[in-house]
This record gives structure tokens, sequence and C-alpha cells, in this order.
């Protein structure tokens, strides 16, 4: 068994910014020379998540919409500047795993690994993918 490990920086434009991965964790898969295995995905920020959803206009919307109206931005908290950013974060998952098989990320039908900014500013941000298999 092999591990293959790749950090990838990325500029976001502040809060709620989705950035698309998926084709950029294909390419680490190439890159790796792996074949079958796990894919493992992190984003080690205390105000950054990773959401394995359908990357579509609407539903970025929704998403926006969604993370606004349960977690407001605006509203009374004790932590200064973004608590909101981090009550966010708390409710989705910093990391995902997706299987590879026969060299391809098994992504599902409509599936893409995108990052959700959840801080108040622009930040650039690492993206961990270690891929472990043979």
């Amino acid at each position: 068994m092999k591990i293959y490990n790749e950090t990838l920086t990325i500029s976001t434009k502040g809060d709620i910014d989705f950035i698309d991965l998926t084709d950029k964790i294909q390419e680490a898969v190439t890159k790796s020379k792996t074949k079958n295995g796990l894919i493992h995905v992190f984003a080690p920020h205390a105000t950054g998540i990773l959401v394995l959803t359908e990357y579509e206009s609407g539903l970025l919307t929704d998403i926006r919409q969604t993370l606004n109206k349960l977690v407001p931005r605006d509203a009374p908290y004790e932590h200064p500047d973004n608590a909101h950013a981090h009550l966010r974060s708390m409710l989705l998952s910093p990391s995902k795993t997706i299987p590879l098989i026969n060299g391809q990320a098994a992504f599902g039908t409509w599936q893409n690994l995108f990052f959700i900014e959840v801080d108040t500013h622009p930040r650039h941000r690492q993206i961990i993918i270690q891929i472990i298999g043979e």
C-alpha cells in the first residue's frame, strides 16, 4: 500500500464563497498513480467546510440562504467578529473520503466536492489530499 499527499492552495472571496475541487481531486489521483483505495480530503481550517453535492447555481444559492438562515452573520454573539463562521463550520464537516476505483475518484452522478468559505473576508486556504491504496 502506498500513500500520496498533496496540498492545494486556494483563494476565496470571503463569506460563503464556493470553490469546486472536483477536477483537482482527479488530477491528484492521476499524479499519484494509485488505482484502488481511498481519497481523503481535509480542510484544516476553523471556518471552512467541504461539501459533497451538486455544484449548481440554484443549489449554491439555496446553500447560502440556508447557512444565513441557520446562523445569521449579524446575530448577537459573544465571540468577536466571526462567531457565525465558526458556528457554520461546526454544522458541516471539514473532511470527506471518496472511494478510488480503477484510477477514478468514485463521485456519484451530480456529485462535486467543493470548499465553502464561511469566514468574513477573503483568505488563502490549504486543502490536504491524501490518497491511500495500491
